[in-house]
């Protein structure tokens, strides 16, 4: 869960607000998709805890009921075993729209492209990026090969198969593990000085994870997380800044397993966030660029998170993330609710770029009867923290400096 700071809300940049204002996407939808049922679809493991089980459900109930209270209907589907074309079978392709907040099936590490493929496979529309483009993103080797190829600068890297390898000669270093998300595996001790400690921790990642080392240059500067919204055209929403300078050790310079998820971690305590991010117009116009060739390149659809960092002015793009967190606390949201959106709102506009794949959508090609975005009846004052039905905290909570706990 995030964590709330208590200064009043910081504002987005007048020329930053001016630029979404011009650039807000053009989606628009039939008088269909208001009609058409939207079914939420989130993942819970029976080994979970009751604890953990409750917060999905908590959370994935704060979306749909934002989305309802913008107009939509919205059911709820949970996701309790790895049978899910069993699930599914109580719907009708064509009369649904699918939103994919499913992870991975329960039991199943690494399966969440085998959502999105048996979703394909049932002709369901739904949300976010395809199975290729998932099952892509946990391998950050061929990302990282993908994101040269097309001109977006990222950190130095190679891939480790051996502790015993060498040619590498760039420090500090951050030793990664190649096929995962979420930082697991990523702590201070991930952070490297020499070659002795390098070969330390590859051997403590290929043998306790089973899978080789991802080894990159350690850029030590502000890290900034960069949600994008949209296909054709894409919307940067105000980038996340993470800083790390309350931290003394360089090595926790870093967004680790605890800093995401362990409220009581010295990490989680004194990262600080900002939204939007501290930066000039000009860096803001470079960031956007480079965000969105990384999510172009990787083929990421409908929304996604790049993760950059700065150093000596120089932007590194670390990862991208293909259906992004979408919980009411994460950076996405935060970002959303700087934009102007509302909780509800950030789900519809979601909803809506799928809909421009749903047989009912395409069938009404010259339909555009009404925005995707355009408030309801007796909905005027649906604002960011303005009333419950945004889905948001009060603007009390969002705070410039805000820490998040799930970026």
């Amino acid at each position: 869960m995030a964590k709330m700071g208590s200064k009043k809300a910081g504002m987005v940049p007048k020329s930053l607000q001016l630029k979404l204002a011009s650039r807000q996407p053009t989606v628009r939808r039939p008088d269909t998709l208001s009609k058409l049922p939207v079914v939420l679809l989130y993942g819970i493991d029976p080994s979970w805890t009751p604890e953990e089980k409750q917060e999905v459900i908590r959370q994935s109930r704060r979306l749909g009921l934002a989305m309802r209270r913008r107009g939509h209907s919205v059911r709820f589907l949970p996701v309790s075993h790895p049978d899910l074309r069993s699930l599914l079978s109580a719907y009708e392709p064509h009369q649904v729209l699918i939103f994919n907040w499913c992870e991975e099936l329960p039991g199943r590490r690494r399966s969440e492209h085998k959502v999105a493929e048996t979703l394909e496979a049932l002709r369901f529309t739904y949300t976010g990026a395809p199975p290729q483009v998932i099952r892509l993103s946990y391998d950050k080797p061929r990302v990282k090969r993908l994101l040269e190829a097309h001109g977006v600068p990222t950190p130095r890297w190679k891939l480790f198969r051996s502790p015993e390898e060498e040619g590498w000669s760039w420090y500090p270093a951050i030793v990664k593990l190649a096929r995962e998300h979420c930082s697991i595996g990523v702590d201070a001790g991930a952070v490297v000085f020499g070659p002795e400690q390098l070969r330390q921790r590859v051997e403590y990642v290929i043998n306790t994870y089973r899978q080789p080392a991802l080894v990159e240059e350690f850029i030590d500067g502000p890290e900034y997380h960069v949600p994008l919204l949209g296909n054709d055209p894409i919307e940067m929403l105000p980038p996340v800044e993470r800083d790390f300078s309350a931290l003394e050790d360089p090595a926790k310079h870093i967004c680790s397993y605890n800093a995401k998820f362990v409220p009581e971690s010295e990490e989680y305590q004194k990262i600080r966030n900002y939204v939007p991010a501290r930066l000039s117009a000009e860096q803001m116009a470079e960031l956007e660029d480079i965000c969105k060739k990384a999510y172009r390149a990787v083929g990421c659809r409908d929304y996604g998170r790049i993760d950059v960092r700065m150093r000596d002015g120089q932007f590194y793009v670390l990862d991208v993330n293909p259906n992004a967190d979408i919980s009411a606390d994460a950076s996405l949201a935060l970002a959303a609710q700087k934009a102007g959106y509302c909780y509800g709102e950030l789900g519809s506009r979601v909803v809506a770029l799928a809909a421009q794949r749903h047989p009912a959508f395409q069938n009404n090609p010259s339909d555009e009867s009404s925005p995707a975005t355009e408030p309801q009846a007796g909905d005027s004052a649906v604002r960011p923290g303005s009333s419950p039905a945004c889905g948001f905290h009060s603007p009390e909570t969002w705070d410039v400096s805000c820490s998040l706990g799930t970026p």
